[in-house]
């Protein structure tokens, strides 16, 4: 498996992917799919302030994680929301783990201090995940959305990427790091443990 920085022309496999679970479940609290042009629209939204990342095997993507903006107010500056999503066929193969292992490294030479997700509820197997990835709860919103006839709860997880040193340092850009050695980095220590 590698993991890379998305480009436009994965587009359509990340909307296919992200379909089911806006149109099939609460998890999303979007109500309409995007297509392959919204997801572009996003992905250039995110510049080089916030990454896009796909795992693959062969050429065949497996799935995607991302980083965007928490908050609008600059003192939120540091932080980011988080959310990954994977192919059906993906799923139990340690896909997901490596690719947040990977956006984490990533926002972390970025300098970003806190990375935060949202687990709409039900959703025990998303909750485990989030654990194992090194998040803890920090809050529940009740009934902060209404999706197929229900109000949803939403769990939200928190997960330090860096020390929250006084003053903060600057966030760089994409641009500014290796993000592809930030990538790389665990497959190196792996190696070098064999």
């Amino acid at each position: 498996m590698q993991i890379r920085r998305a480009q436009p022309s994965d587009a359509a496999f990340i909307a296919d992917t992200y379909r089911p679970f806006v149109m099939g479940t609460s998890i999303s609290f979007e109500t309409t799919a995007p297509d392959a042009s919204d997801i572009q629209t996003r992905m250039h939204a995110a510049g080089d302030s916030y990454p896009w990342l796909i795992a693959e095997n062969d050429g065949m993507q497996l799935g995607y994680a991302y980083a965007s903006q928490h908050r609008t107010r600059a003192a939120y500056a540091t932080s980011v929301d988080t959310a990954i999503y994977l192919d059906d066929m993906a799923r139990g193969q340690g896909v997901a783990l490596a690719l947040y292992s990977a956006l984490f490294r990533v926002l972390s030479a970025q300098h970003f201090v806190m990375a935060f997700a949202g687990v709409t509820l039900p959703n025990p197997a998303s909750e485990a995940f989030h654990r194992k990835a090194g998040f803890e709860q920090i809050a529940q919103y009740p009934n902060v959305g209404f999706k197929y006839g229900a109000w949803r709860d939403v769990v939200w997880f928190a997960r330090a990427l860096d020390d929250a040193v006084n003053p903060p340092s600057p966030i760089l850009s994409l641009n500014e790091i290796d993000v592809m050695a930030e990538i790389r980095t665990d497959d190196r220590s792996k190696q070098r443990a064999r």
